[in-house]
């Protein structure tokens, strides 16, 4: 008897969105006071809608626009041929696509995973399963997240941008101040952790030369003890020597160690010479990376992202590959709202060994695009939802809000090194710095 076919795609919605980011500092510069995202939605011949959440840069809203033409007419329960027909369309990523910036720039990944995400949203509402329970199944009710800890300047970004809301209480007045040395990612973290209830944190380097980022993890080893882990991501910057000197000062308080050097070589140098677990979303980011990273023992943890990798099925892909490798898994994160992390929470419930909490920049975004508002964290973790597909349905007066921010603010793609000239006119980012 053959099969029922499933609901076929209708229609397509592509809706650019800025959402107001503070002046954040990393590698390759600063923040802008927004920060852009795109949301898919997809809707099917009997008018069931499934929705997703992306990087935003204009070339991939043109891309997904272009894509249109091809998807209109699918099964939404035929994702294998909807990559096809995109990989067609579109051609394979390379590992030189992907760019040297700290984020991804790889086109096909990005706008898989969005399609991807949608369908499985519809094919949940379907079938009456939660996104978890497609991707085999839920492993734990609560997913753990770390404290995400930036060097930043003072400023609440979006139209006050440098300037601060003297209303904010609690984390929103803490989140506007500066954190320039080591005494004020300490004050940071304190507010963070006290609002979310984190149980770990992480420190994003590779901004300041690195004794005095490493004087800021130990500051913060002394302010929460030995009982909280740390991580640091100096996002590349360092020199091999660099790495190993730090590395080694911080083996007694470091949980691990992410990026710490560029390339697959360099990681596995500093491996060798270091006991602290090195984790990596920058020198291993695709499947055809990992037979190199194997061969040269590059990393012992992949920090994987389905907007990056292509997909939630493809995450579990990754999973399987480590768990064969013995390689640990966890999650990157790029700045993002409540669909995004909803498909993040399903895929942490899905895997088969969480050792370590996810990576998360929603404490720094203060806007929202789903219905209730903003997803609550609890000691840190966030519920899985218990409601058919991403559990999260589209507030579209507040996604109507930030597509006139978009429209108004003027940016179409990220570019720190842009926004870091603005402060310090002539800065360029280097790859390698340190």
């Amino acid at each position: 008897m053959a099969s029922t076919p499933g609901p076929r795609i209708k229609d397509i919605h592509i809706t650019p969105i800025a959402t107001v980011d503070p002046p954040l500092l990393n590698a390759a510069g600063l923040h802008a006071p927004y920060a852009l995202r795109t949301v898919l939605e997809i809707v099917t011949e009997d008018n069931i809608s499934g929705i997703s959440e992306i990087p935003g840069t204009k070339d991939i809203d043109a891309a997904l626009e272009d894509s249109k033409k091809l998807l209109i007419g699918q099964d939404v329960f035929q994702l294998n041929q909807i990559r096809q027909v995109l990989v067609q369309a579109f051609g394979k990523d390379s590992s030189a696509d992907r760019g040297l910036a700290p984020w991804d720039q790889r086109k096909l990944v990005h706008i898989f995973s969005a399609v991807e995400v949608a369908c499985l949203d519809i094919i949940g509402k379907v079938t009456n399963k939660p996104i978890v329970d497609l991707l085999g199944g839920k492993l734990r009710d609560r997913v753990p997240f770390a404290a995400y800890l930036f060097y930043k300047y003072a400023g609440a970004g979006g139209e006050l941008g440098f300037g601060l809301d003297p209303t904010a209480s609690g984390w929103d007045a803490a989140r506007q101040k500066s954190a320039l040395n080591p005494e004020e990612i300490v004050a940071q973290a304190k507010a963070m952790c006290k609002e979310f209830g984190f149980q770990s944190i992480k420190l994003k380097g590779g901004v300041f030369p690195p004794r005095q980022e490493v004087d800021a993890i130990f500051a913060l080893r002394e302010a929460f003890g030995p009982d909280v882990p740390l991580r640091i991501d100096p996002n590349a910057l360092w020199q091999v020597e660099t790495a190993i000197q730090y590395g080694r000062e911080m083996e007694p308080v470091l949980e691990y160690l992410e990026d710490p050097v560029r390339g697959q070589e360099n990681m596995a140098q500093v491996r060798k010479a270091l006991k602290t677990p090195l984790a990596t979303n920058m020198c291993t980011t695709s499947f055809e990376e990992i037979p190199r990273s194997i061969a040269f023992g590059s990393e012992d943890i992949i920090l994987s992202d389905h907007h990056f990798w292509g997909g939630l099925r493809a995450s579990m892909t990754l999973a399987g590959i480590c768990e064969t490798f013995g390689r640990g898994l966890s999650m990157h994160s790029n700045s993002h709202l409540g669909i995004s992390l909803a498909a993040m929470v399903h895929l942490g419930a899905a895997l088969p060994d969480m050792t370590y909490t996810l990576d998360t920049h929603y404490p720094w975004q203060s806007d929202e695009i789903i219905i209730g508002g903003r997803l609550k964290f609890e000691e840190g973790s966030v519920m899985v939802p218990a409601e058919p597909g991403l559990g999260v349905e589209l507030d579209r007066v507040a996604l109507a809000k930030l597509h006139e921010n978009y429209k108004a603010c003027g940016l179409t793609k990220r570019n720190d090194e842009v926004e870091m000239q603005k402060v310090q006119p002539g800065w360029k980012f280097e790859a390698v710095r340190w």
